[in-house]
């Protein structure tokens, strides 16, 4: 909701001047940022990437306010980066992935779609024939495919830059780095690192060793543990996904923080 428009479906739980029936679309473009505010100088919120939808709520001066249906992230994208709804066939499972023009690999590259972008089409020899263009079919696979362990997918991604706001697509930030790996893993994520603290696993007690796969709740922060004692995760200090000592990210925040751990949470098999 927003004070002059809210969606439908919340008409008779709150009151707006207006409400909005949720127009289906998708993103068109590589990748495209998601801001708090129509304003393309404003802190990114998050990031859609190539054929996730968005449903669109309020039009205006070019801008498309509405929320991400993967996590219900609200926001605005530039009006321009949206096309017709899509009903995904396929995703990119490779960390990069050219589409081409044509089906051949020395064609021209009409854009590189990052890991985890939508695309609708059908496999035609080498390629995945899509309107926009082809996809090798290396690059993709099945909608119904499942990453199950998340860690070894966010593994895939250490080096890539620290992007605030990204999921993935020139790079990433903690929570989408979480998101991420989780969704492919078919788990569902919410955006930020308190709201996946409040819903995701079960609690650890401090103290219990720590396995693969352990979520690590920081102030402001998250990451996966690699093993017992390594923790994956995007950060602003190396601005870069790293795997690094436990101990070594708890002695950084300890100078500002009573309680650099704020939580640990299992995912539950």
């Amino acid at each position: 909701m927003r004070k002059d428009v809210a969606d439908i479906a919340l008409a008779g739980g709150i009151f707006a001047p207006h409400y909005a029936r949720p127009e289906a679309r998708s993103v068109s473009v590589a990748a495209c940022a998601l801001y708090p505010a129509p304003q393309q100088d404003a802190p990114a919120g998050s990031q859609l990437l190539f054929g996730e939808a968005f449903h669109v709520l309020d039009i205006a001066g070019g801008w498309a306010w509405g929320y991400c249906v993967h996590d219900h992230y609200v926001g605005y994208v530039p009006d321009e980066a949206l096309g017709r709804p899509m009903k995904a066939t396929h995703f990119v499972s490779a960390n990069a992935a050219p589409l081409f023009s044509t089906a051949d690999i020395k064609s021209c590259v009409k854009m590189t779609l990052s890991l985890g972008a939508r695309l609708a089409g059908s496999i035609e020899g080498d390629f995945l024939a899509t309107e926009q263009g082809w996809v090798h079919r290396h690059h993709v696979a099945p909608i119904s495919t499942t990453f199950n362990d998340p860690v070894a997918t966010a593994e895939r991604l250490i080096g890539a830059p620290y992007l605030w706001g990204g999921r993935g697509a020139g790079g990433v930030d903690c929570s989408g780095l979480v998101q991420l790996a989780l969704e492919l893993a078919d788990i569902e994520c919410p955006r930020d690192s308190d709201q996946q603290r409040a819903t995701l696993g079960i609690e650890v007690d401090e103290g219990e060793p720590l396995q693969r796969g352990d979520l690590i709740f920081f102030p402001g922060h998250v990451g996966f543990m690699a093993d017992d004692s390594h923790l994956l995760h995007a950060n602003a200090w190396w601005m870069a996904v790293v795997v690094e000592p436990l101990s070594d990210v708890v002695d950084r925040l300890r100078p500002n923080h009573d309680r650099p751990i704020l939580a640990i949470r299992r995912l539950e098999a």
